[in-house]
């Protein structure tokens, strides 16, 4: 990951940022790469984790369900707030906005399992992580994508 995991301390400021508005918007940095290009050696690595498929369920599970943050600041941030900054017509359900939607099912408990993945990616440091949130399908530009 670039930048790495940092300190509790590092943890609590993003956490308070979104809170207060300082941090507008998350963005998952979804780097997929495949096992033989993680295997190289480590001065050869491509920077970088999966992180489509483990975003939403790990923020569920670490800062909405323990009370961190609340589910409209997560929206906000991963939605309206991003559509906002790069001035496109995404993130809400507005007239001439498009539709696109992602719906959960936030009471499904599973583990993160990366041979699950839909990606070509399997390098995930939440593997065997339990998490509670599901993706459970996806409309992209007026097409439905099923997750499972």
């Amino acid at each position: 990951m670039n930048p790495p995991l940092r300190t509790q301390d590092d943890i609590k400021a993003l956490i308070r940022g979104l809170e207060d508005g300082t941090i507008d918007a998350i963005a998952s940095d979804h780097a997929p790469h495949t096992t033989e290009e993680k295997e190289q050696d480590i001065s050869k690595q491509p920077f970088g984790v999966i992180g489509l498929e483990t975003t939403l369920p790990i923020i569920l599970t670490e800062l909405v369900w323990k009370k961190k943050l609340p589910l409209t600041t997560i929206i906000k941030a991963l939605t309206v707030n991003p559509a906002c900054i790069l001035r496109i017509a995404k993130g809400t359900l507005s007239p001439g906005a498009d539709a696109d939607i992602t719906i959960i099912d936030p009471s499904i408990k599973w583990t993160i399992k990366p041979e699950n993945f839909k990606s070509k990616a399997r390098n995930t440091p939440f593997a065997g992580r339990e998490v509670r949130g599901m993706v459970v399908k996806t409309i992209v530009g007026g097409k439905i994508f099923d997750t499972n």
